[in-house]
């Protein structure tokens, strides 16, 4: 067990995929979680004295009022929070003059102001402390930017880019923040997957279905990263190696990404 055993986490999107696995990871190191999810029935009023290791409520990410709720909860029963988890999130993305404003304006409101929610909310909370720990989960995505996904690429590097951010506003109050960026991994994310341009769900399906990694091996990264301090966890392999691409052979990783688009041009 770790030697920070016993923390107090709030993770949200916690009813399947990484959030379900995170639960799990925590709970295992004999933390108390308040697992929340959109997916989740009943809600804040129905959890006065829980006690329980693990409590799942409802939480709307989108919603002031469910945040504000998530906060009265943790103020009352729990006296303060140490680690936030702003894991839930979409899968969409579409190339340029495939994917409508409509699917932009949907992903943006869940995957990045669902965080900044987040993180606005409990920052108060946590300089009250001088103590914590706010993870964001992105994707490799908000590192590495493929074709056909402009918009889902945008809002991970957006969530990145307000990790660190975080990160450098908070360190005066002893308050860490780090973004976690995987590539893909087995789970129903793509299940809720949404888009016109079916050419890519297509192809992110396979790469899911196909990938080596489950959410249990993300989940258990994730913790091994905030147990050395990283501010940016990237937490398997396989993304390991395309962010190296990146920084160090920048005309090699163009031509993959060229590639690709290519590739995802000839499908239809």
């Amino acid at each position: 067990m770790s030697a920070d055993a016993g923390r107090r986490v709030l993770i949200t999107g916690a009813a399947s995929g990484l959030g379900a696995a995170l639960v799990s990871a925590f709970a295992g190191r004999g933390d108390r979680v308040l697992a929340t999810d959109v997916a989740f029935e009943s809600g804040f009023e129905t959890l006065a004295g829980a006690r329980s290791s693990t409590t799942e409520t409802r939480l709307d990410i989108t919603s002031d009022d469910d945040w504000a709720a998530a906060l009265a909860w943790v103020e009352r029963e729990w006296g303060g929070l140490d680690v936030l988890v702003n894991n839930a999130g979409v899968a969409g993305g579409g190339r340029l003059d495939v994917a409508t404003m409509d699917e932009w304006e949907w992903i943006t409101r869940i995957n990045l102001f669902g965080v900044v929610r987040g993180t606005r909310t409990f920052v108060p909370m946590f300089k009250d402390q001088r103590s914590g720990h706010i993870v964001n989960v992105a994707s490799l995505a908000g590192l590495v930017h493929p074709a056909g996904m402009a918009s889902y690429n945008a809002v991970k590097a957006a969530v990145v880019a307000l990790s660190e951010t975080t990160g450098h506003e908070l360190a005066a109050y002893d308050v860490r923040c780090s973004v976690v960026c995987p590539s893909y991994f087995r789970t129903n994310l793509i299940d809720g997957l949404k888009g016109a341009d079916t050419a890519l769900g297509a192809v992110i399906g396979q790469l899911v279905e196909n990938s080596p990694f489950s959410a249990d091996d993300i989940a258990a990264a994730v913790l091994e990263g905030m147990d050395r301090g990283e501010d940016v966890i990237i937490p398997d392999v396989a993304a390991r190696g395309a962010w190296h691409l990146k920084q160090n052979d920048r005309a090699a990783y163009d031509a993959v990404m060229r590639k690709q688009a290519a590739r995802l041009d000839k499908m239809g």
